[in-house]
């Protein structure tokens, strides 16, 4: 498993997408994810010369429905070979029918990154585990859809659920996870407050254990919401790194 920073955690340095890379680099993370990029043929130096690549890029949904070739071209030309909707609103989870017509949205988008050689995934946030006719939205979202996931771990547990049992539920559909860590807490809200890694109330090894277990998992991603400090965030977050990569080999 390799391990990469979400570069939007570091959007309030307000620096270059290049420039961003090379904090990534210094962190010692594997490579990136992207929300967006400045200047591609600067970009794609910058990871050539830093030796990261980008597993995968977030896109927004209407970009993809206006113009895929488009997203498909530039994202290509930057090596990334995963696209993921980072968001869909609570309205579209609201009820089982809603979430059958989000279910089909997602299928024919599926279908035409496929057609391009691209893999598309879903990234959740809390809303999508509401209860939806006895069951959390993004259950029904798995029976009725064949789309993948980008699971992100904090969010499934703000919402009252154990990550590591949907990581091990959905393994198989989760290429890529966000390891991003939350504190609990029932007043927020959201069901709880992201943090830096390593002090909320995620159990890390327990996920990545089972992600390692089931052998599906090929990247988690590193991210922060809104950190205070984004370069400390970013420094922090590689030290982390480099001891959880410590432990699995020491076992």
């Amino acid at each position: 498993m390799k391990f990469g920073v979400q570069l939007y955690s570091l959007r309030n340095l307000e620096e270059s997408t290049s420039s961003l890379v090379e904090r990534a680099a210094e962190a010692g993370f594997d490579g990136v994810e992207f929300a967006g990029v400045d200047d591609d043929d600067a970009t794609t130096q910058s990871l050539s010369d830093a030796g990261l690549t980008a597993p995968a890029a977030h896109v927004p949904i209407e970009e993809f429905e206006s113009d895929l070739d488009a997203v498909c071209d530039r994202y290509g030309s930057l090596g990334v070979e995963t696209l993921v909707v980072p968001y869909l609103p609570p309205e579209a989870f609201a009820d089982a029918e809603t979430v059958d017509e989000t279910a089909h949205r997602l299928d024919d988008l599926t279908a035409r990154c496929d057609d391009r050689g691209f893999r598309l995934l879903y990234h959740n946030h809390e809303h999508e585990l509401r209860t939806v006719e006895g069951e959390p939205a993004l259950d029904r979202l798995a029976e009725e859809s064949g789309i993948g996931f980008e699971l992100d771990l904090a969010w499934v547990l703000a919402a009252g659920h154990d990550p590591a049992t949907y990581l091990d539920r959905y393994a198989d559909r989760t290429p890529i996870v966000h390891l991003k860590d939350v504190v609990l807490d029932e007043a927020a809200e959201r069901g709880g407050r992201p943090v830096s890694l390593g002090e909320g109330d995620l159990d890390i090894d327990e996920c990545l254990a089972v992600a390692r277990e089931e052998g599906f998992v090929e990247w988690a991603i590193v991210e922060h919401d809104d950190p205070a400090d984004p370069a400390e965030f970013c420094r922090e977050s590689g030290e982390t790194v480099a001891a959880l990569r410590r432990e699995e080999h020491a076992e």
